[in-house]
């Protein structure tokens, strides 16, 4: 057993997705590449301006708050964190220290079945985005994200690994994206994740000296510096040295954390009620039909699809982790299903929906992929896909044919019998018509048919590929098979 046990918690922050900023009529707008555009007295901190609550962006918190089992504040009030950096223009940010809009929660993290308790929900002001050119030796400041709406979840101290971290982050950032209230894209900094770490002596309850990692913004950085940083503190407290308390930075070229400045508490930002606004009482009218219209959540459709589809996970995570692709299996799947004859047995029911999973999980996803595009960009719709799916199951087109067919319901959006007919890809199932091709394709192997005959039977698969090329797939392959074996007797 190790001496020491990770304690580890998370503060997550999300910017929300609002038409306009936290506390003004600026845009919010994340792809503006136009610096300090989207700005305005107030949220550039000009004296004498006042501050209006956006109510969009309360309304999102308490759906994610709703979603994870929060308590909903009936008060909540604003507080002034104060402290000075160049993108803070105010020299305070607008934020919520001891009453926040959510209190308390639970998400469960998905592969290690694990509950995570979360401490509060609370909404805040984005800061502005600095430029560094060090070339010429300046920062330049970009005010457009100062003051975007910032919702900030923090959980307890209950995750023990890098990789738990980096699960929770994922599960958290498919909830925002399932609730529709930010794209939580980390590249673009929409998400951003500060780790909490130490060390405890293993079955002791006191914690050891916590260390602060900031602005992670990828999963892999967040499970690879949690992970060094659990090496780190072991290290040090093993060689009999002291871990200090401290705010660091994940280097990710060098695969190591790096010390950024002295951690600050709670008194440090002097935190005091906001002047400029009032406490915000909330309508629990309001919270009741947000509760009622909540979706289905990922954990939610995840144990639907698993016993309703009777998918692997691996198959599960993949459709749930895009809610659209999630969205065209089901469709695809009833669309195969709504032409089944009434007393099919569910076995063959279970076949369409596992050649649904998997040309979608293959063929189609590779197709997206390669074109960068989203569900909704493609022009296969649904129903045509059911239908392909219906002709491969029937067997009335081979696997190869099938791809072909694929490839031009991608391109044309025409549906796959249309494309069958036009192009003739019928499979074909007439003997006479397949040993005929079957005695051009020996003819022009004469190596392969002979090697077949001294017993090398991965030639009489190369045969099989030959009859389906030159068929363009059309050939049905259990009747192809046994021709060529009769003929290479």
């Amino acid at each position: 057993m190790a001496k020491y046990q990770p304690v580890i918690g998370l503060e997550i922050h999300a910017e929300l997705k609002t038409k306009t900023k936290m506390f003004c009529a600026c845009k919010n707008d994340p792809d503006e590449r136009h610096p300090n555009v989207n700005i305005c007295p107030i949220c550039s901190g000009q004296p004498g301006t006042l501050p209006v609550i956006n109510e969009e962006a309360v309304h999102k918190v308490i759906r994610v708050g709703l979603a994870v089992k929060s308590k909903i504040s009936e008060i909540t009030k604003w507080d002034r964190k104060n402290y000075f950096y160049p993108d803070l223009p105010k020299g305070y940010q607008i934020s919520q220290y001891d009453e926040p809009i959510c209190l308390g929660g639970i998400l469960n993290i998905p592969g290690f079945e694990k509950n995570i308790k979360i401490t509060r929900v609370h909404l805040e002001e984005d800061t502005g985005r600095l430029a560094h050119f060090g070339h010429i030796g300046h920062s330049l400041v970009d005010f457009n994200r100062a003051g975007v709406p910032l919702m900030e979840l923090v959980t307890e101290p209950d995750l023990n690994s890098g990789d738990e971290a980096s699960a929770f982050a994922q599960e958290l950032q498919l909830l925002l994206r399932y609730l529709g209230v930010s794209d939580a894209d980390m590249e673009k900094g929409q998400m951003r994740v500060e780790a909490n770490l130490s060390l405890k002596v293993a079955g002791e309850k006191e914690f050891g000296v916590k260390v602060e990692i900031k602005n992670l913004n990828s999963f892999k950085a967040v499970r690879d510096a949690v992970n060094y940083e659990i090496k780190r503190q072991t290290a040090l407290l093993e060689s009999g040295k002291k871990v200090v308390q401290e705010t660091r930075g994940w280097n990710e070229t060098n695969g190591e954390t790096v010390s950024q400045r002295i951690k600050e508490e709670s008194h440090d930002y002097r935190y005091f009620p906001e002047p400029d606004l009032p406490p915000l009482k909330i309508n629990f009218a309001v919270v009741e039909e947000f509760e009622k219209g909540l979706p289905e959540l990922p954990a939610d459709k995840r144990k639907r699809f698993k016993s309703e589809y009777k998918l692997t996970a691996n198959q599960i995570d993949i459709l749930i982790g895009d809610e659209k692709l999630a969205g065209f299996f089901e469709n695809v799947v009833s669309e195969s299903l709504s032409n089944i004859e009434p007393d099919m047995v569910e076995k063959e029911k279970q076949a369409i929906v596992n050649l649904a999973a998997n040309y979608m999980l293959s063929d189609f996803l590779g197709l997206l992929n390669e074109a960068s595009a989203e569900v909704d960009d493609t022009r296969i719709g649904a129903e045509n896909f059911g239908e392909w799916i219906e002709l491969i199951h029937k067997g009335a087109i081979t696997s190869r044919a099938a791809k072909d067919i694929l490839k031009e319901m991608w391109a044309s959006g025409k549906d796959p019998s249309q494309i069958i007919e036009e192009k003739n890809l019928d499979q074909i199932e007439d003997a006479g018509a397949i040993e005929k091709i079957a005695s051009k394709v020996i003819a022009d192997n004469p190596k392969a048919a002979e090697d077949y005959k001294k017993g090398k039977e991965t030639s009489l698969q190369f045969l099989v590929g030959a009859v389906m090329r030159e068929s363009r797939g059309t050939a049905r392959v259990e009747i192809t098979v046994d021709i060529l074996k009769k003929l290479l007797k």
